[in-house]
């Protein structure tokens, strides 16, 4: 009785071995084309993690990780005593905030305005037109920005004194700034992060708009009851994909458009860093600085996603 369970197990085992070499052999061509995204993720993202060990040390070139002092929590102390740590995390926190509020539901509007569209033609050229500045570099972008409407040689301001007005020196004004920053996101991105919400929306089944309109809805009602639900989910998602990036608002945008003028409002973590580590070498300090943006970032998500899962959401695990 005991060798025919055996040799019951013995062949399920061998069953279950040779469907799982089946399948690996007829999925071998996904994971090749799997295999350069996953070797950048651990080459980029996971081996540099050993890294953050400075941040708990008075890191020395020199000496290295291992034959550097240990100062336990001094650089995180100094970080939160730090006379510009209140100015810092309020430019950050306005600039996602904003962030969060205009240009996240901007790709929203556009997808739900693009599916609304019925002309072929003119559906796929307003897609081409706004996805194109996705593929400029923000360099460029800003630098066109710099030629329209810099103080004395940009060509707005040259045509406003042509016509008497006053000039506008918006780059130079930190009530500005913000607005700037985040018109050229918009612009420059909404195309783009569009994509997903349109792959949502074609997924959409459209018996669901006929039988909403044999009950006499209309299309805002359509909208409102079907599209928008349908979208929920992809959009709830994103969000708590956003929240992880929530001090992390970036540095090349920001160092680009960032003067004298209007430093007050356009210092952030990410530019901070740049001027202490890299510029004056405290790498053990904006190491512990860096550590302390992922940290916020992850106990967002965690949290996001555990509301949204007692919500009775799907959250993105």
């Amino acid at each position: 009785m005991r060798s025919s369970v055996t040799e019951m197990r013995a062949a399920n085992e061998s069953r279950t071995s040779s469907a799982a070499a089946h399948y690996i052999k007829r999925a071998f061509p996904i994971y090749l084309m799997v295999l350069p995204g996953l070797l950048s993720i651990v080459l980029f993202k996971y081996l540099p993690m050993f890294g953050v060990l400075i941040s708990f040390q008075q890191y020395s070139p020199f000496r290295g990780i291992w034959g550097s002092e240990w100062v336990g929590l001094d650089h995180f102390v100094r970080l939160f005593t730090e006379q510009q740590f209140v100015t810092l995390l309020k430019n950050t926190l306005f600039l996602n905030l904003i962030d969060i509020c205009f240009y996240f539901p901007a790709p929203i509007i556009f997808a739900l305005f693009l599916n609304e569209v019925r002309a072929r033609w003119f559906k796929a050229t307003l897609q081409t037109v706004v996805y194109l500045p996705h593929f400029v570099s923000m360099i460029v972008v800003v630098g066109i920005t710099v030629v329209l409407f810099a103080s004395e040689f940009g060509g707005i301001n040259q045509w406003l004194d042509v016509i008497g007005l006053p000039r506008y020196e918006g780059l130079n004004d930190p009530d500005h700034f913000r607005w700037i920053w985040l018109l050229q996101n918009i612009w420059k991105e909404v195309g783009w992060s569009a994509i997903i919400y349109l792959a949502a929306l074609a997924s959409i089944d459209p018996t669901l708009y006929e039988a909403a309109k044999m009950d006499g809805a209309n299309r805002w009602r359509q909208i409102w009851h079907i599209t928008l639900p349908s979208l929920a989910q992809v959009i709830l998602i994103l969000f708590i994909l956003r929240l992880g990036s929530f001090i992390d608002i970036g540095f090349e945008h920001i160092f680009l458009l960032q003067n004298p003028l209007n430093l007050a409002v356009s210092d952030v973590f990410d530019t901070y860093i740049y001027r202490i580590g890299v510029q004056q070498g405290e790498f053990s300090y904006t190491t512990a600085v860096g550590l302390f943006k992922s940290v916020v970032g992850l106990v967002l998500v965690l949290t996001a996603n555990a509301i949204a899962k007692r919500s009775g959401k799907e959250g993105v695990y």
